[in-house]
């Protein structure tokens, strides 16, 4: 476990700006910097970074952290690698406190080395294997678009693996998905006569592989298992090296297979990414819509590319953003990807993934074709099966577009389509989608490949919040305001009584919070507001601190009236905790009567708000 001393030292010697601008080409403007938001599609610059408070916000989808919480949105890390990486670009040594062993890491680490050298000796395996050679140039595969993605071939032997691996029986090549063991405690290599498809993560990692048969056999793909390093429903293949494209582009194409993303980008199309072995799921959505505000869902035409895109549809619904578009490209019945393109080429793909059908129009589509809607009976079925959908749907507007379009095609009032949604939703709770749902998988596997292992962990368990970019917010009341004008001058925590802050809010409990931290003799951090936000990282405050702060960057309060706000809101505080104690004895006098302690104490009271009253007044805030 890295020591929160350390942490606050690295975020005190690095500058956001220096880091962010790794990334991003910033600019300045006023005191700040800014870009336009890597995190959403975006045309124009709301992508804020602030040397003063070595925070970052959005003000376009809300997106907000420190350099540490930029490092593991951005790159996918979590956060002690995101920890190293900032440590090593300023020459530091991270230590470990002895808490928390690193038996974990030195674990991943063994995995990482060992599909690192798997991937290497696939790789070498492929070109004196001249029928999967032979098979890729079937397939018009160049030399270089196969290197680029790493391509390789897994011989067809039971054990080719042990060449590598002198200690075949190791434990870590059955965690990191290379081998099975049978029910007769035999083993033997996963991947066997296929080509084979490195899949790397966000940092561009290799942690799985994926393999397909040359010719016939069955499965066509067979993906690596579930491992510490990958989850399925989380990953997409193809996207380390997607993400420029996807940028520059201006939209990212989802196709369903390995080859297809291999294709497409021979022929210049290189910002494909496919599923794995999964439905799309709500990750993918996420992941996906942080990169660009268009999403272009390519299917065969046929009955099976029709049910995938439904599956898609559905997953994505709660992920919709009035600023993005998901659409449904299905190429005609003869076709993949794959085939189209060297059919038809480049340009004709592109202009097919641009007149792709919006989603709220498949969803009309697809719908409608399924009821007869020239009967009553008919109409009330299209309806009743499309409220579920249109009250799951994320985005206000677009949920507005096809409440219309469902009133126009069913001859109802938009007023009786609402009602209809409205009795539906009251009788059942609408699902919620997270990032993190977990996937409906419907993997391919081979008869003798064991289940899957269950989904692990999040690698990134607290990625870079985001607050609620849009809409009126509700006034701060007195520990808001507080919690607030603390985040801008933080040593103005000393200055509060913990007694007179009220523990009934988040707020209340996170102002507590840093009273307390000082009150134990820690010094206020010196990286700025990120440094005080990453100090309670993984604490029951973060979430509230980091909206707050989110909240303080969009609307600062003006240095020039920030003490007489203070004195106000602690003169505002006091009032109200005597004001409660005063209710409390008089609601006993009236239940059984005080004695003269509480009758001296009551009176006590009842001088001391007389002199508040009088000292100055006390706002509403």
């Amino acid at each position: 476990m890295i020591p929160q001393s350390f942490v606050q030292e690295l975020l005190s010697r690095i500058d956001i700006v220096d880091v962010i601008e790794r990334y991003l080409p910033l600019k300045k403007s006023g005191a700040n910097y800014f870009a336009c938001c890597p995190f959403h599609g975006e045309k124009s610059a709301s992508f804020s970074v602030s040397p003063s408070k070595q925070f970052y916000h959005c003000f376009g989808c809300g997106v907000h952290g420190s350099a540490i919480g930029f490092l593991m949105e951005y790159s996918g890390l979590g956060f002690v690698d995101a920890v190293k990486e900032l440590a090593s670009q300023v020459g530091l040594q991270v230590p470990d406190d002895g808490r928390n062993a690193s038996t974990h890491d030195d674990a991943s680490e063994r995995l990482y080395e060992a599909v690192a050298l798997a991937a290497r000796f696939y790789r070498d395996q492929l070109k004196p294997a001249r029928n999967a050679v032979d098979y890729l140039k079937r397939r018009g595969l160049s030399g270089e678009v196969a290197a680029r993605f790493g391509l390789g071939y897994a011989p067809d032997e039971w054990q080719a693996l042990q060449k590598i691996f002198p200690d075949y029986d190791a434990k870590t090549l059955a965690d990191a998905g290379l081998v099975i063991d049978n029910d007769q405690g035999r083993r033997y290599d996963r991947f066997r006569g296929r080509i084979i498809f490195p899949i790397h993560d966000r940092r561009g990692r290799i942690i799985a592989f994926g393999g397909r048969v040359l010719d016939k056999g069955e499965p066509k793909y067979l993906n690596s298992p579930e491992t510490p390093l990958f989850e399925k429903g989380r990953e997409l293949y193809g996207f380390f090296l997607a993400q420029k494209a996807i940028r520059d582009t201006g939209f990212a194409v989802v196709v369903e297979g390995y080859m297809d993303v291999v294709a497409l980008a021979q022929y210049g199309i290189e910002n494909a990414v496919a599923t794995l072995g999964t439905a799309t799921t709500p990750q993918h959505i996420h992941t996906l819509l942080r990169q660009t505000d268009r999403v272009v869902f390519c299917f065969d035409g046929d009955a099976a590319g029709r049910r995938a895109a439904w599956r898609a549809l559905e997953n994505a619904l709660e992920s919709l953003r009035d600023d993005a578009t998901l659409a449904f490209l299905f190429l005609p019945a003869e076709h993949d990807p794959d085939s189209f393109v060297r059919a038809h080429g480049a340009d004709s793909f592109r202009a097919a993934a641009t007149a792709a059908t919006p989603l709220a129009s498949f969803l009309i589509q697809e719908l409608a074709g399924r009821h007869p809607l020239d009967t009553a009976e008919g109409r009330a079925a299209f309806v009743h099966e499309s409220a579920p959908l249109v009250n799951r749907i994320g985005a206000p507007l677009l949920r507005l577009q096809v409440v219309k379009s469902v009133a126009e095609t069913s001859g109802l009032t938009q007023a009786e389509v609402e009602l209809a949604l409205g009795e539906l939703a009251a009788r059942t709770p609408r699902r919620r989608a997270t990032p993190d749902a977990a996937p409906q998988a419907s993997t391919t596997a081979s008869p003798d490949e064991p289940s899957a292992a269950p989904p692990r962990p999040r690698r990134n368990p607290q990625p870079a919040q985001r607050s609620r970019p849009h809409g009126r917010r509700k006034p701060p009341s007195t520990t808001g305001t507080l919690l607030r004008l603390v985040l801008q001058h933080p040593t103005w925590a000393a200055r509060l009584p913990v007694s007179l802050v009220p523990d009934s809010s988040p707020e209340g409990l996170a102002l507590i919070a840093i009273i307390d931290m000082l009150s134990l003799g820690e010094p206020i951090p010196a990286g700025g507001l990120g440094a005080l936000i990453e100090r309670f990282r993984d604490t029951p405050h973060a979430e509230t601190l980091s909206r707050v702060a989110a909240e303080l960057v969009e609307s600062e309060f003006d240095e020039a009236v920030v003490e007489t706000l203070f004195e106000d809101a602690l003169r505002k505080l006091h009032a109200d905790s005597v004001g409660n104690e005063i209710a409390a004895l008089l609601q006993r006098d009236r239940e059984s009567g005080l004695d003269a302690a509480g009758r001296h104490r009551l009176g006590e009271l009842l001088i001391e708000k007389r002199n508040l009253a009088s000292s100055g007044k006390v706002s509403d805030l």
